[in-house]
């Protein structure tokens, strides 16, 4: 019998227009849709609405002059917050449900409502910086969704893995002064944005709390994976969160454009069965993950599809 999984997966996010030709677009979100729910993943999932974030929440990732010039920049109507963001008119309101979607996710699965959750949202989140978008991200989801839960009395340490190919600066400089959230990245060096040295391992009382496994072009699952069981394993183990969030991005997928490495759609699975073991050993299993890159059409919704076949599996 399959666990308990939430779900949020809605055509609402293909309204974040991102143009003709950037990677990130509507259609990623139109392929994983219909992957999911042809291959029955969705059904087998308790299907959650978008939520948009409260604002008091995305206060918590994000300086309040920041969050005033997303509004006001896409109202105006500017095409991009930067050299690879780019927006519309109602890319604040989408990107506002993002967020607030895998808050509202996480919280179901804390409440122990839900044994875990995968949110299928877009635009992704962490590249975000606390005061500007990077690499087409407007708000940090993981870190606003770190951030809230830490709200909560039951939850005092935090952990996010990040397996997108390319590191997540954004998360790892909003929380690398911060004992509370233990950051790990397993990504490709040198790539976009050029963070993620091995020493960068926090700052202040964060110190020892940032650990980044940077992986040459052409690695494959031995290395992906032997960084998640023999590097992030033993460090979580002893970090001892309360909860477990993935920026799970598909982009070091042997298919995708945007990069070079060579994990495959089955490594995408083995890579959430070791997550999840780490969080059945730490705070109740409580995990939830959310959909960072992947910009192949077709790898992408697969290797979603491994990952949530892993998450379902009892």
């Amino acid at each position: 019998m399959d666990r308990s999984v939430g779900l949020v997966l809605d055509p609402v996010f293909e309204r974040h227009d991102t143009g003709d030709g950037h990677p990130e677009s509507p259609q990623r979100l139109t392929s994983l849709c219909s992957h999911l729910e042809s291959c029955g993943l969705a059904g087998r999932c308790h299907l959650l609405d978008p939520v948009a974030v409260d604002p008091a929440t995305l206060a918590l990732a994000h300086d309040a002059a920041y969050l005033k010039h997303v509004d006001q920049a896409c109202a105006s109507g500017v095409v991009s917050l930067d050299a690879d963001t780019a927006v519309c008119r109602v890319s604040p309101e989408i990107a506002r449900m993002a967020a607030g979607s895998v808050v509202a996710l996480s919280s179901q699965v804390a409440d122990g409502n839900l044994d875990a959750g995968f949110a299928a949202v877009r635009p992704p989140g962490h590249h975000a910086e606390r005061d500007r978008a990077m690499g087409f991200c407007i708000y940090n989801n993981v870190a606003v969704a770190a951030a809230s839960l830490l709200e909560r009395p039951d939850v005092n340490r935090v952990l996010v893995v990040d397996w997108d190919v390319h590191h997540g600066n954004g998360t790892q400089h909003t929380f690398e002064s911060d004992d509370r959230v233990f950051y790990f990245s397993v990504h490709q060096s040198p790539l976009y944005p050029g963070t993620g040295a091995a020493t960068e391992t926090g700052t202040g009382r964060g110190v020892g709390c940032t650990l980044n496994r940077p992986l040459p072009p052409g690695s494959g699952d031995g290395p992906f994976l032997d960084a998640l069981e023999n590097g992030l394993a033993p460090a979580a183990d002893m970090f001892s969160p309360d909860f477990v969030l993935i920026s799970a991005g598909f982009d070091a997928h042997i298919a995708d454009p945007l990069a070079g490495m060579n994990v495959s759609t089955e490594g995408f699975g083995r890579a959430t069965e070791i997550v999840l073991s780490i969080a059945a050993r730490n705070g109740g299993g409580r995990l939830v993950s959310m959909l960072e890159g992947g910009y192949d059409l077709q790898a992408m919704p697969q290797a979603v599809a491994a990952h949530l076949e892993a998450l379902l599996r009892d």
